[in-house]
């Protein structure tokens, strides 16, 4: 890539391997120009050494003491699913672009934590939070560029704003774009969307569905997780560099050769998955109607570094999807087949759907 020889390791079994079995040698970050111009080795997502550690350990107790995975982030995250469903209602059925209120809608839920606020979402300041981020994610999907050194103060102002940052994009782009896509694969699928409807029906009828119904809902759950590998958000993961010299697969790889993980062939790869390029729920429903899970399931990456808010996102995918399919039926806009939605990824950093029109028809 550029002037760098990089490995790029695909597959389940090759990536398992790499990251858990020998995880301390394929456990830094490379320094990428882009990434170290805007966060001169600090936060989390792109630091090392002490640093990485420090800044790890202190975001998992931190986020855990806010209640991650337990019942108050429970209720942030449904008071904001309530957020989104009236502002889904004020369309009344006419086509809407759901992009710029989903991540809005989504960021309120890590801002609640990260800022013990929530902002409108007509709110000037959110809405370029958010218009920065989107630009970002594009400028990373593109070529490299850039230079900067670091500092090893670990709890500086510097630190706080690039960990608060990382939060905040990762805990924003990631989950809002999956929930799109949720969204656009339930208006191209809709005998899967009305067997989700009828499965929350069943289970919870018009009470609002909390994270202890997703035992009881066996196929929402294996809808849910269909979206994430289909979506495939983080195609090449964020990128590794050899700690040490390796010896791996019988191959030598020198220390400090930038090594990509291709989660795309892992979610894909055909040796796992029964229909690997289709969207299937059935891959995790075993033949009783039984959730299962899949050791080939890995959005979040496995290993030291992987997505440290991984449990808050899982939370957010399945409240804010069944609040959605419980109160809309979600058609494509009048003259528009379902057969013609376009699953085409628009490709930046992270694999997010075309822009698009969805109509979400209030339930009866």
């Amino acid at each position: 890539m550029g002037p760098k020889k990089v490995v790029v390791l695909s597959g389940y079994e090759t990536v398992k391997d790499a990251l858990v079995n020998h995880g301390d040698e394929f456990g830094e970050r490379p320094q990428v120009p882009i990434f170290e111009r805007i966060f001169e080795g600090k936060g989390i997502a792109f630091s090392n050494g002490e640093t990485w550690k420090t800044m790890r350990r202190f975001s998992l107790t931190t986020l855990r003491n806010f209640g991650m995975g337990k019942r108050i982030i429970e209720d942030t995250i449904i008071e904001e699913c309530q957020n989104l469903i009236r502002s889904f209602e004020l369309h009344k059925g006419n086509p809407f672009e759901t992009k710029t209120v989903m991540n809005a809608s989504v960021a309120n839920v890590i801002v609640s934590v990260l800022l013990g606020k929530r902002f409108d979402y007509q709110d000037f300041q959110l809405l370029r939070l958010l218009n920065l981020i989107d630009e970002n994610v594009r400028l990373i999907g593109g070529p490299k560029i850039m230079e900067k050194d670091t500092s090893t103060t670990y709890f500086s102002n510097d630190n706080l704003v690039a960990l608060v940052s990382n939060l905040f994009a990762a805990g924003t782009e990631t989950t809002a774009s999956t929930l799109r896509w949720g969204i656009l694969l339930m208006m191209r699928y809709p005998e899967v969307q009305k067997k989700v409807y009828d499965e929350i029906t069943k289970v919870v009828g018009s009470a609002q569905p909390r994270i202890a119904h997703r035992i009881q809902m066996p196929y929402t759950d294996a809808v849910v997780h269909e979206i994430q590998r289909f979506a495939n958000i983080l195609p090449t993961s964020l990128p590794y560099v050899t700690t040490t010299h390796v010896k791996f697969k019988n191959y030598y790889i020198p220390k400090g050769t930038e090594v990509i993980t291709l989660l795309t062939s892992v979610l894909r790869d055909p040796t796992q998955w029964e229909k690997p390029d289709t969207f299937n729920p059935e891959h995790f429903l075993n033949s009783n109607g039984k959730f299962i899970k899949r050791e080939a399931f890995l959005p979040f990456s496995v290993g030291r570094r992987k997505c440290a808010g991984e449990s808050l996102a899982k939370m957010e995918l399945f409240l804010f999807f069944t609040s959605l399919m419980q109160r809309f039926t979600f058609q494509p806009p009048p003259g528009v087949s379902h057969l013609d939605l376009d699953l085409t990824a628009d490709i930046a950093f992270t694999t997010r759907p075309m822009p698009h029109k969805i109509c979400a028809l209030l339930r009866a």
